[in-house]
C-alpha cells in the first residue's frame, strides 16, 4: 500500500509538471506568435532618427520605438523610408506606425490617426549671415526667398502662410541648409532644434531666430482603424514618461542643446 500510494503521488507531480510546462509552452507560443511592429521613419534626422557608423538606426526615436516594443511584447523592425512616403507608406500597410518626428496637423490628421503628443517644439529660422532677415514678421514681406523641405509642416505652412515670398521646396534638409550658407535664399524655416545644430555647425555663415513663431506637437502616426494599438501606443507614452524616460532620452541625445535652450529662455521639447 505504502509503494502503491507513492506511486500514486509520484503519477499526480508528473502529472501538474506537465501542466506547467504545457501552459509555459503556450505562452510562449502566443508571445512568439506576435508580429513585428514595422516602425517606419526618415533616418536623416539626427539626434532623433539617423544611423550609426554600421549603418545600423540610432537615435531618440529609435530608443522610443525600442522602449514601445518592449512594452508591447513585440519585435521592432526599422523601416528607412523618406519622410513624403510614410504616410502612403502607413496607409498601404507597409508599415505598422510612424515614430519620426511627425507633427500632427489637422491636414495629417484626415488620413491617419495619431497618438497623444510626446514632445513639443516650433517653427523657427535659420537664417545667413548677411540675410536681411531679423524677425519671424521679416518673412512675411513681398519676395523673401523662403526654404523648406518637402513634405514637413514647414513646407504647408509656408504654402498657407506665405502667400507673397518665393518658396523654394526641396528634398533634403542639408540642401536647404547649403542654399541658405551661400545666400541663395533668406531663411530656412524648420524646428527650433535642427536650427540650432545647424547654426552650430556654420557659425561663420548663418544666425538662428530660436523663438518659435509656430507651435507645433510631435505624435506616433496610425491608421485610424488601429483603434487598440492607439491606445496601447497612449498607455506607453504616458508610463514612460511618469517613469522619466523622456528626461533620459533628452539627457542622452540633447544635453547641450537642453542646457542652452534653458538658459535662453527657449521653449524645449520633453
Amino acid at each position: 500500500m505504502r509503494k502503491q500510494g507513492l506511486s500514486i503521488y509520484y503519477a499526480i507531480g508528473i502529472l501538474i509538471a506537465l501542466i506547467a510546462s504545457t501552459e509555459e509552452i503556450s505562452l510562449n507560443t502566443v508571445k512568439a506568435a506576435q508580429p513585428a511592429l514595422r516602425v517606419g521613419m526618415e533616418l536623416s534626422y539626427p539626434p532623433f532618427e539617423m544611423t550609426d557608423t554600421a549603418g545600423r538606426p540610432e537615435g531618440i526615436s529609435v530608443e522610443l520605438a525600442k522602449s514601445l516594443g518592449k512594452y508591447l511584447g513585440r519585435t521592432i523592425i526599422i523601416e528607412n523610408i523618406a519622410f513624403d512616403g510614410l504616410i502612403p507608406a502607413l496607409r498601404t500597410g507597409t508599415i505598422d506606425c510612424i515614430i519620426s518626428s511627425m507633427t500632427s496637423t489637422p491636414e495629417r490628421a484626415k488620413a491617419i490617426a495619431f497618438s497623444n503628443p510626446y514632445l513639443k517644439t516650433g517653427l523657427t529660422l535659420l537664417v545667413g549671415r548677411n540675410s536681411p532677415i531679423l524677425s519671424p514678421d521679416d518673412i512675411t514681406k513681398t519676395g523673401v526667398r523662403i526654404a523648406v523641405k518637402l513634405g514637413t509642416s514647414a513646407h504647408k505652412y509656408a504654402a498657407q502662410q506665405l502667400k507673397d515670398a518665393n518658396v523654394f521646396v526641396l528634398d533634403m534638409e542639408s540642401a536647404a541648409v547649403l542654399e541658405v550658407m551661400q545666400g541663395k535664399v533668406d531663411a530656412f524655416i524648420y524646428d527650433s532644434l535642427s536650427v540650432y545644430r545647424h547654426h552650430r555647425r556654420h557659425p561663420k555663415t548663418t544666425r538662428a531666430i530660436l523663438n518659435p513663431f509656430h507651435q507645433e506637437t510631435w505624435a506616433i502616426g496610425l491608421r485610424k482603424q488601429d483603434v487598440a494599438l492607439l491606445q496601447s501606443i497612449n498607455e506607453f507614452l504616458q508610463e514612460f514618461k511618469d517613469a522619466g524616460g523622456f528626461e533620459k532620452l533628452g539627457e542622452t541625445f540633447l544635453s547641450e542643446e537642453k542646457g542652452y535652450f534653458k538658459a535662453n529662455n527657449i521653449p524645449f521639447y520633453f
